[in-house]
């Protein structure tokens, strides 16, 4: 049950369970699917001073749109705003509130100008369809993983250094907009991918000046620019057969995605994305690395065991 929401058995949230599972009838998984939604809410309100009977309108406008911000994909959103709706619904019936401020919420449009999302199996799809023979082969399938497991930016991952790399203790130090650091945990698969890459990588004679730089052109022998990253994804997903309209940014889209329908808070998945609304020390501060290595491991795709 969510720790930053009232428990107390005569507590609203509580109540709220009860109905769904006794008078709505659902199934357990969507109960607390229901009050996972509910809670991602109230941790946002909490951030921001505000109590979650006393939400108006404004603040839901305004939740809706931090998940916007993060790269939610429109029907996880429309899927959050439904689960706000039946709670507060749920309020104004039982007496808690005099106005449910729900009833005014548009509906995220879908389909209309928003980024495609993958899913798990496209996203090996799209790995599988790198050719291995190739020597810049291996170097692809490190950058693939690279942007959905850590949720990079295109520039970020072809600003990555050797030196970023703490792969023994599974971070990346990554520098994002503005020039702001943050530490982002690493699966072991892109570990593994990584690894893998640098005996391709050693070979290289990369033109001095770039030596630290992870991600190296075969050709050029110098990193790879955020033209040929766009261009190079472009192709791997004709060839994989994907008809969804894919770029190095729908990776991170995905990510946030996936990690947010797994379960991950949203305070979380803006710490792992660098957004420009948190990447405040005064707010790192109140995120331990540990906790949050220990969030994404639980949560993400790539680091559940098979």
């Amino acid at each position: 049950m969510a720790k930053d929401i009232d428990i107390n058995a005569k507590s609203p949230v509580m109540r709220y369970r009860v109905y769904l599972k006794l008078e709505k009838s659902l199934q357990p998984n969507t109960v607390e699917a229901y009050l996972g939604d509910v809670e991602k809410l109230s941790i946002f309100l909490k951030d921001n001073g505000v109590e979650l009977l006393a939400a108006t309108i404004d603040d839901l406008a305004a939740f809706l749109a931090s998940l916007t911000d993060i790269g939610i994909h429109a029907r996880s959103r429309a899927r959050i705003l439904s689960s706000l709706r039946s709670f507060y619904g749920f309020l104004k019936l039982d007496g808690f509130i005099d106005k449910d401020p729900t009833e005014l919420l548009e509906s995220p449009k879908i389909g209309m100008h928003l980024p495609d999302v993958l899913t798990l199996h496209e996203i090996d799809d799209v790995i599988n369809a790198i050719d291995l023979s190739k020597k810049e082969g291996q170097r692809n399938r490190a950058m693939i993983e690279m942007l959905y497991s850590c949720g990079l930016r295109v520039s970020e991952l072809c600003a990555l250094k050797m030196s970023d790399l703490y792969l023994q203790e599974q971070f990346i130090r990554v520098t994002g907009k503005g020039d702001k650091q943050r530490l982002v945990p690493i699966s072991s698969r892109a570990v593994a991918e990584l690894e893998a890459y640098f005996a391709d990588r050693n070979r290289i004679p990369i033109k001095p000046g770039y030596e630290d730089y992870v991600f190296i052109s075969e050709r050029l022998k110098k990193p790879l620019s955020r033209i040929m990253v766009f261009h190079f994804i472009k192709q791997l997903v004709l060839d994989a057969g994907i008809k969804k309209n894919v770029s190095p940014h729908t990776f991170r889209h995905s990510f946030a995605t996936h990690l947010l329908e797994g379960g991950a808070g949203l305070r979380v998945i803006q710490a792992m994305l660098g957004h420009e609304s948190i990447a405040t020390t005064e707010i790192y501060a109140h995120i331990d690395s540990t906790r949050l290595r220990e969030e994404i491991i639980e949560h993400h795709p790539r680091n559940r065991k098979m």
